[in-house]
């Protein structure tokens, strides 16, 4: 059976469900996408081959969420730029305020281009390899990315602690 979550044609349908729920709520949606030659943002921008943009409607102009492809104009650094990022790249989406979203798998390679390196987002989304679906909670942690992970022996009421610090979202599963 396939699992839900990686099933490619069911993704889209859920960044554009979870943006309209951001947009709802007043809440900042943002992207995190898994950057490879297929990817079309600045590299400058691009950090552990991973970026994490921006999709709010103050943010982008032209913005098209689509089966296929998420395409909008932005401005980095005051200069407006195209960017194109295919759906299978995105690896999660959730809202700034509150770090509420949700994560995909990694792309596999030769899914969708050539691999990109390991993303930290890549292990807590993806679980155990025994095909179970994952509940995954973003949490504000630092100034990077990072999996947030409670070890198998700790008691499920006691929350993970983050590693590293700052302000970027983290991801956390949630049993």
């Amino acid at each position: 059976m396939i699992n839900a979550l990686e099933s490619s044609s069911l993704r889209p349908y859920l960044i554009r469900a979870l943006y309209e729920w951001c947009t709802d709520h007043g809440f900042t949606p943002y992207v995190a996408v898994q950057v490879d030659d297929s990817v079309q943002v600045p590299r400058e921008y691009v950090k552990n081959g991973e970026i994490v943009l921006n999709i709010s409607y103050d943010a982008t102009s032209a913005l098209k969420l689509g089966n296929e492809f998420i395409e909008f104009k932005a401005r980095f650094a005051g200069t407006a730029r195209d960017i194109l990022v295919p759906v299978g790249r995105v690896v999660a989406i959730y809202a700034r305020e509150s770090g509420q979203g949700m994560a995909f798998p990694a792309p596999v390679p030769g899914e969708a281009g050539p691999t990109a390196k390991t993303s930290p987002l890549r292990d807590a989304s993806r679980g155990g390899g025994d095909g179970e679906a994952r509940v995954v909670h973003l949490v504000t942690d630092g100034e990077e990315t990072a999996a947030v992970e409670a070890p198998s022996d700790a008691p499920d009421d006691e929350p993970p602690r983050p590693s590293g610090g700052g302000a970027r979202p983290t991801l956390k599963r949630v049993k």
